[in-house]
């Protein structure tokens, strides 16, 4: 996953998938009958507690799987992995084009150079929209080097800038080209907007893109990180997460981990505004690190990943909230991570990334399931 988009570490090594009829190429294809075996077997993937799910599918089995997101359709799902037998060393972007089954080896959309993040189909359903930092180098950016205060921090590679692809992988446009940080788009709804986050005024802010007049406008101007945004499904409001140094050591420690390219993602909130940035409010108020939100279909409600009930900061699960901040629900009890929830268009199917069923691993895998209420 991307940097700033998952509390997991990641590790990677050599494709092992090779075009030749060699003895390698024989091991690799019986551990691919191994997968689609596993694939296809019969698992308990819902636990008891989970009470608005039924019929889970899990469509991957190894790396690091997440940011799944759906097409307008409700038929497809584009989604970043780094497993290496698909042959990527870092985070590469890929599309499912059946979300009821496994695909061993889903189509790879990104440029296979450098890392990407934050995928989202574009109106249409035919182009892709992506952050990568091809342009800035090809080999995969370094993670932050290990700290003596053992802080957990999120690189903001100023590589990244976001562009629009075809199915079959053609970048067909670069939508940011400022210096900085570009990165973390969707799409509203009614295809009218795109919401994003970047560094080009100095802090990480939102801003939005009006697709038919090109126009950018700033939506947030306070100081501490916003990300992650997403509309609600009238396309009238945007859902995100942030954090909001007060104190001056916190103001001092945001601004210092900033210009390092750095920054600290333990205590966030969820925040709601318009598309201009008027009318913000502040969801939750949990404390801890609150983040990957996103609105039910009936605009009312939000889901998000959590983990303020974890004394130890682990795990984290899908919580369900009203937007005015009451009637906390738990939704996802694996005890180790659920998170990126998001509702098909249709409002039928949610799709999450999770480290169930992963034998023990660090994998983390994409599941859909049908939501009951």
């Amino acid at each position: 996953m991307s940097s700033n988009n998952n509390f997991l570490s990641y590790f990677l090594s050599p494709s092992l998938f090779l075009l030749l009829i060699s003895p390698v190429m024989a091991w690799a294809q019986a551990d691919l009958a191994t997968e689609v075996q596993e694939a296809t077997s019969e698992k308990p993937l819902i636990y008891e507690a989970e009470k608005y799910f039924s019929n889970m599918a899990q469509l991957t089995f190894g790396g690091d799987n997440a940011e799944a997101y759906w097409s307008f359709d409700s038929k497809k799902l584009v989604f970043q992995s780094n497993y290496e037998k698909w042959g990527v060393k870092c985070d590469q972007i890929f599309v499912l084009q059946n979300t009821n089954e496994y695909d061993p080896r889903p189509k790879m959309i990104s440029t296979g150079s450098g890392r990407t993040t934050c995928a989202y189909f574009m109106p249409g359903d035919t182009t892709i929209l992506y952050a990568s930092t091809h342009l800035a180098g090809k080999d995969c950016p370094p993670p932050p080097a290990p700290r003596a205060d053992k802080k957990y921090l999120w690189p903001i590679d100023p590589g990244y800038d976001i562009f629009v692809a075809n199915e079959k992988g053609e970048l067909v446009h670069q939508l940011t080209n400022s210096p900085g940080y570009d990165a973390e788009a969707t799409v509203s709804p009614d295809g009218n907007y795109i919401v994003f986050t970047s560094t080009r005024n100095g802090d990480l802010d939102l801003y939005l893109y009006e697709i038919a007049t090109k126009k950018t406008t700033q939506i947030t101007k306070t100081l501490g990180y916003d990300g992650g945004a997403f509309f609600s499904p009238d396309s009238k409001k945007i859902l995100f997460r942030a954090s909001r140094p007060k104190t001056k050591e916190a103001i001092q420690e945001y601004k210092n981990l900033l210009a390092q390219g750095l920054v600290a993602p333990t205590d966030m909130e969820i925040f709601i505004c318009n598309l201009d940035g008027s009318n913000m409010k502040q969801i939750t108020s949990l404390g801890r690190a609150n983040w990957a939100p996103y609105f039910h279909p009936d605009g009312k409600r939000i889901l998000f990943s959590s983990n303020h009930h974890s004394p130890r900061g682990f795990p984290f699960n899908i919580f369900m909230i009203n937007i005015d901040g009451t009637g906390l629900t738990q939704v996802t009890f694996d005890n180790s991570f659920d998170s990126f929830p998001m509702f098909s268009p249709d409002g039928k199917k949610l799709v999450f990334s999770s480290n169930r069923n992963n034998g023990g691993s660090r994998d983390t895998n994409v599941f859909v399931v049908e939501w009951n209420e």
